[in-house]
Formats: C-alpha cells, structure tokens, sequence
C-alpha cells in the first residue's frame, strides 16, 4: 500500500531513482596519491618475500642475491648458511610492522614467526622476533643492513639457549 502511494507521485518516484543513481555510481575508483612511493612500496613487499623465500628454500644463490654490498653483510649470510645446513626444513613468515621511506632508503620494521625442523620427524622449534631490515635502491632493492633480533642464525641463538653440561 505504502509502496504504491509513494510512487503515485513523479517527483517522488525522480528522487528515488536519483538516489538510487547516485548509490549505485558511488566512486568509480580510488588514484593514488603517490605513486612513486607506491611502486617502492610494491618493490619492497616483492624483495621482503624473495629474501623470506630464498631462506625457506635454503638457495644460497637466491640468498646471497639479495644482499648489499655482499662484503658488509657477509655476518648474516653466514648464518643463513649455517642455519641452511643445520635444519631440515624452514618456515618463515614477516609481517610487516612500518616502513620508512628517505630518498634511495626504506627502513622496514618486522614481526616475524619461524619453524625451524631438523629432521622431518621434528616438530620444529619456533621462534618469533621483531628486526629492522634497511634496504637500499630502486631495481634491484637489496638489504643493505639487518639490526634486532634476525631469524637468520637460528642454529646459533638455538646452541646458546641450550644448557650446557659440564663434566664434573
């Protein structure tokens, strides 16, 4: 009844197909404000998972590619290395807690959460920690300093946690 008094009137019935118009259209889409700093950032994301991929898949190569100038982060290659040799399998996750950007650099704080297994019979030791990646360029984007505390070198964080047992 009362669908049928509300369109009885034109200018009613204008107004509501107006309405209807303009929720429909909304907005087309949203532009980005930046993009420059948009293609950074989909750079940054792109190298985050290529360094957390090399490492899982244990590719020195792939590793090693992602470092820069190799010399000053020889410290963590080598224990990516160690740790390449000393687990079985290696599941590594980051979350990315900010980014900041300063011309050529991007300081990148993580959360990260990892599984390392020796055998495949492990059930693997997990570990979670925050790290401050710096990355430097633009193509390729290469780590270029790690502080905090780093997934990489989990057979040695994991060799000082253990008690030792001294002969008596």
């Amino acid at each position: 009844m009362f669908a049928r008094r509300a369109c009885l009137s034109p200018t009613l019935c204008t107004a509501w197909l107006l309405l209807l118009a303009f929720l429909v259209a909304g907005c087309p889409s949203k532009t980005i404000q930046y993009p420059a700093e948009h293609e950074r950032l989909l750079r940054l994301d792109q190298a985050l998972e290529s360094l957390r991929s090399a490492y899982e898949r244990k590719d020195r190569a792939g590793f090693r590619s992602m470092l820069s100038p190799p010399d000053q982060m020889e410290e963590l290659q080598r224990y990516a290395e160690i740790d390449f040799d000393a687990f079985h399998a290696i599941t590594l996750e980051f979350r990315i807690e900010r980014v900041m950007l300063a011309k050529d650099d991007l300081d990148v704080l993580v959360n990260w959460q990892g599984i390392w297994k020796k055998d495949a019979n492990d059930t693997g030791t997990r570990q979670r920690g925050h790290a401050r990646l710096q990355w430097v360029g633009t193509r390729p984007m290469l780590l270029r300093s790690a502080q905090g505390d780093l997934p990489f070198g989990m057979k040695s964080k994991l060799m000082l946690a253990e008690p030792s047992s001294s002969p008596r």
